[in-house]
């Protein structure tokens, strides 16, 4: 899906600036994929040695920052990419007005807006697209993971004007558009839309941050509690993540340590509220028991 997106924001840039605007700004922490060239979209990942010489053209700036993007922004630049919350990164949220004025730079600079939202796409933030929460809409989006319900699937969605600068043979992809994977997300958004999923994700994330400010008041280590809808972590004192992580998975309950020093959750978007009350009385014992 981010290969797609990448493409098509070059080629769109093309065929309305001509040659010579082909450079995307991303943001550190970033995470975007796996292939070479969302590999090099990526800022900082740790693999990214291994596959050197990366895909040029991908400018890499601090997240949450807009000076420093508008500082990067050029005459060979044609697209912003962004996380709407950063996923992989540590689940940071951005300001209240960050990707507003991430939309008027490049509606100022006539640069696309490329949000990634195959991690906060498909209600986990309580709505929909993640960037929903913050009054904007992209020129493209990505979306894949919940779209297929596990169902191998990926998409790339534009606006009709951007959508344009691709022509037959531009893009594709194999196995894209196969019949299966396309019926498991049609029947994921009727799930979605007849169990009242977003609605169930907000109610959850609010028990789930709530309950996670308790734990933060309980244990002098557990600070910093962030996330929205059931995307959400929380940083750790004393380097301990990992044997936090473990002792979560020897009482049943799968988290996800971040490096060190965190930990984040992204549980069932049909969570219930026991499972929720549960998976915060595990995670208390378990804290409990590294910490102490």
């Amino acid at each position: 899906a981010n290969e797609a997106a990448i493409k098509l924001a070059r080629k769109h840039s093309l065929k309305k600036h001509g040659e010579g605007r082909a450079e995307i700004i991303t943001a550190e922490h970033s995470f975007h994929g796996r292939s070479l060239g969302t590999l090099a979209a990526t800022a900082k990942y740790h693999r990214q040695d291994h596959f050197a010489p990366l895909a040029p053209g991908f400018v890499h700036v601090p997240w949450d920052d807009v000076p420093a993007l508008e500082a990067a922004i050029t005459d060979h630049t044609c697209a912003i990419l962004l996380e709407p919350v950063q996923g992989e990164g540590g689940v940071h949220v951005p300001s209240p007005d960050y990707l507003k004025q991430v939309r008027g730079l490049c509606d100022q600079y006539e640069l696309l807006l490329i949000l990634d939202e195959v991690q906060t796409g498909m209600g986990r933030t309580g709505k929909w697209f993640g960037y929903e929460h913050f009054g904007i809409e992209p020129d493209i989006m990505t979306l894949a993971k919940a779209l297929g319900s596990g169902m191998p699937i990926g998409a790339c969605l534009a606006t009709d004007e951007v959508a344009s600068a691709f022509e037959p043979g531009d893009h594709a992809t194999t196995f894209g558009g196969n019949y299966l994977a396309c019926a498991a997300g049609l029947a994921t958004i009727e799930a979605m839309e007849q169990g009242d999923v977003l609605a169930n994700a907000t109610a959850r994330g609010e028990q789930l941050d709530a309950g996670l400010q308790a734990l933060a008041g309980k244990h002098e280590a557990v600070s910093n509690v962030r996330g929205l809808g059931l995307l959400r972590a929380f940083d750790i004192a004393g380097d301990v993540a990992g044997a936090v992580q473990s002792a979560c998975f020897k009482r049943r309950l799968i988290v996800i340590a971040l490096g060190t020093y965190g930990i984040r959750l992204a549980p069932p978007l049909i969570v219930s509220e026991a499972d929720v009350a549960e998976a915060l009385a595990i995670l208390d014992e378990s804290l409990a028991s590294v910490l102490t």
